[in-house]
């Protein structure tokens, strides 16, 4: 990270094997017209059959007989728009939701593929982009019998710097940043989230991270194992638990207005075996398994 010129070295060598040497990749990490994004390839099926198995143990530990909702969904990552369209070798995504439904018989599966196309991703980066999610917040809205609670009307506020995706730096060519766009209204502003690791409270965006390594951290404050969202303006205790991974920063606060709380859990980064020494889940009313299909393919990082 210390070697003099090191970046534009590395935009030199990337140029040269996309332009001189023709390769269609650099590090696994391609350009599809102005987005890039880096190939998940092959389709693992034990590991989106154990990625079940264990939402199902979840489900069969909390929930089972507490009377929640379970519902789950599947983010298409930026492959399923991308990959096979221009030429990658792209996972069978068919055969993805075919695997996980069968692994968790007990959930209500809610389909987000027909709800998204790739310009509601960030170009230089993996994740969806907030302002462009009102569809796929009323699909799951619908699907959950939530669309009635929620708010509809939010004010769009663009971030003051230029967004550079984790895949700009993977690419290492160069191209034009994003725009970062949060949401805002009266009930986002009144919620707060309450952090379990850091044990510090703060609301749904956190303005530190904009000048941080990654400005998507704007969302939730990032990464983290825990977190709860409290909203005062719902009032009837309703109760929303939320398994996700960072896909869920951006598009939960979203969902906020429905409930009173709503519980985020990253088994990524906490054991879920632990959960019942850190929250109590069986006060939920609706539960809401959400993961992209690359997490899911890749579910050996769940604990």
């Amino acid at each position: 990270d210390q070697f003099p010129f090191r970046d534009a070295f590395r935009t030199v060598k990337a140029i040269t094997h996309y332009y001189v040497f023709g390769q269609k990749d650099n590090n696994d990490v391609y350009l599809a017209g102005d987005s890039v994004s880096k190939l998940e390839y092959p389709l693992r099926p034990n590991l989106i059959t154990s990625a079940g198995k264990k939402f199902e143990t979840l489900y069969n530990s909390h929930f089972k007989d507490t009377g929640a909702n379970v519902h789950a969904a599947v983010i298409p990552d930026k492959n399923y728009f991308l990959a096979a369209q221009n030429g990658y070798p792209s996972i069978d995504y068919k055969e993805l939701l075919k695997l996980f439904r069968e692994s968790t018989p007990d959930f209500k599966h809610i389909d987000l593929f027909d709800t998204l196309t790739i310009d509601q991703y960030y170009r230089t980066d993996t994740h969806w982009k907030q302002e462009c999610l009102s569809g796929v917040v009323d699909v799951l809205a619908h699907g959950m019998s939530i669309a009635d609670r929620l708010s509809w009307d939010y004010v769009e506020n663009k971030a003051d710097i230029p967004f550079y995706g984790v895949y700009y730096g993977q690419a290492a060519l160069p191209m034009a940043p994003d725009t970062l766009t949060y949401l805002t209204n009266p009930i986002l502003d009144g919620c707060t989230v309450y952090n379990y690791e850091t044990g510090k409270t703060t609301g749904i965006y956190d303005m530190d991270q904009l000048s941080g390594d990654d400005p998507y951290e704007i969302f939730l404050s990032g990464a983290a194992a825990l977190l709860t969202i409290e909203n005062p303006a719902c009032t009837d205790g309703r109760e929303l638990v939320v398994f996700r991974d960072s896909f869920g920063s951006s598009i939960v606060p979203l969902l906020a207005g429905a409930y009173s709380k709503i519980t985020l859990v990253d088994i990524r980064y906490v054991d879920s075996t632990y959960l019942p020494n850190l929250v109590d889940l069986s006060t939920a009313d609706d539960v809401l398994f959400l993961y992209s299909a690359m997490v899911l393919n890749q579910s050996n990082m769940l604990k």
